[in-house]
């Protein structure tokens, strides 16, 4: 019997599993793991202690933040240390409405996001208005940002304390107008926040040329650890932070830091960045091999936020006539590691947001393939082969 997760060839071999869920999360390099353990060993003492072991720990600290910093162009002090992407956009939101001077200001507190946020900040936009606080959301017309809704929730009568439209949406790949919707923001002077974690390492993107004012960046999805994360924030004027009790991280971020963790995110940044432009090119040509490939394979099938601008690593699939828990269950048997979502959820599934922005109505089955470092040609010709062939079987039962 081949092991779990294996599935068998024609000639009774096992197919080794391939693994399509880099969005969700990725490996930890070996680089990092190696810079990490030597952290984690070497530089154990507590950073805020002043004898010379507390002393090593700062320095290794700092040199994290400074590496993070040069990787993404910014100034170190900007770079504030959290437990990962959902802290950062929690603290990016909720600290921006929280900071806002007196009760009857956070009252009249405006926040404005896309309709394709992550959760992490349409649930921090949920809290601010349970505080008092008015949220605005920005959708799309005929498959387009909303950059006229935008422009109208900006001159609004209330200016919003914060403006959060993500980089790159995390199911379907789709890229925001980012630097249509920053020069607006400095029209009118309001700061704005974008979730990158979708972004860093898979497409170049550059703080000069796209000035937002807080940004967020995590470990897990550019094969750093779990757990760490940094809010980049060009100012921390008018942040308030989300917990309590010392004043690490410039008091925006208090609790002891996790060296090792900080080391670990600042070599995978530095390491996602300097490859991006090669491994850009890469994912593209397995993303659009594979799209073309079940495009002719899956009748029906649509991409979602096709024709419009995405990151190369992230292929999503309507496909209807199925569902969703279903079809990831058969590619799981078959080795293949996938997500998915609807936009008319069923079973144990939740709604997307972002599909039902983007399609209004839609009721078909979302797959969400994306790829990484675990991927290559070779590759393809399998999951095509193995998605189709699911995709008609589970049909065949529907309709039979």
């Amino acid at each position: 019997m081949p092991a779990e997760g294996l599935s068998v060839k024609k000639d009774g071999s096992a197919a080794a599993p391939i693994y399509l869920d880099h969005a969700a999360t990725t490996p930890v390099r070996p680089e990092v793991a190696a810079v990490m353990a030597e952290r984690l060993t070497e530089d154990f003492g507590n950073p805020s202690s002043g004898h010379r072991w507390g002393r090593r720990a700062r320095r290794r600290l700092d040199e994290a933040r400074a590496t993070l910093a040069a990787a993404l162009g910014v100034e170190a002090g900007s770079v504030c240390f959290t437990r990962g992407g959902t802290e950062s956009d929690n603290l990016a939101v909720l600290g921006s409405v929280r900071g806002l001077d007196g009760v009857a200001a956070r009252g009249g507190a405006h926040v404005v996001t896309s309709a394709v946020e992550h959760p992490a900040v349409a649930a921090a936009a949920g809290r601010a208005v349970e505080e008092g606080a008015r949220h605005t959301v920005v959708g799309f017309v005929d498959g387009e940002f909303d950059l006229d809704g935008l422009r109208a929730a900006l001159g609004d009568r209330d200016r919003p304390v914060v403006v959060s439209c993500m980089w790159v949406n995390n199911e379907t790949g789709l890229e925001l107008p980012l630097a249509q919707i920053a020069a607006e923001c400095r029209i009118h002077d309001v700061r704005l926040h974008s979730d990158a974690v979708q972004a860093v390492g898979k497409i170049e993107l550059s703080l000069e040329e796209v000035p937002v004012d807080l940004l967020t960046v995590t470990g897990h999805k550019i094969y750093g650890p779990k757990g760490t994360g940094a809010l980049i924030a060009r100012s921390r004027r008018g942040i308030e932070p989300l917990h309590f009790g010392g004043g690490q991280e410039g008091g925006l971020r208090p609790g002891t830091e996790d060296v090792a963790g900080a080391a670990g995110l600042a070599e995978a940044v530095r390491l996602a960045v300097r490859e991006a432009p090669a491994e850009s090119h890469r994912l593209a040509a397995l993303r659009d091999e594979a799209e073309s490939r079940l495009i002719d394979g899956i009748p029906g099938a649509r991409v979602n936020a096709g024709g419009m601008r995405r990151a190369p690593h992230i292929l999503s699939l309507a496909i209807p006539g199925i569902d969703s828990d279903t079809l990831l269950a058969a590619l799981d048997a078959e080795g293949i590691a996938a997500s998915g979502g609807s936009a008319c959820a069923s079973g144990s599934s939740a709604p997307s947001a972002s599909l039902a922005a983007l399609y209004p109505g839609d009721t078909a089955a979302s797959l969400r393939l994306s790829f990484g470092r675990l991927n290559d040609g070779e590759q393809v010709d399998r999951v095509a082969a193995v998605v189709s062939g699911a995709v008609d079987r589970i049909r065949t039962v529907w309709t039979s």
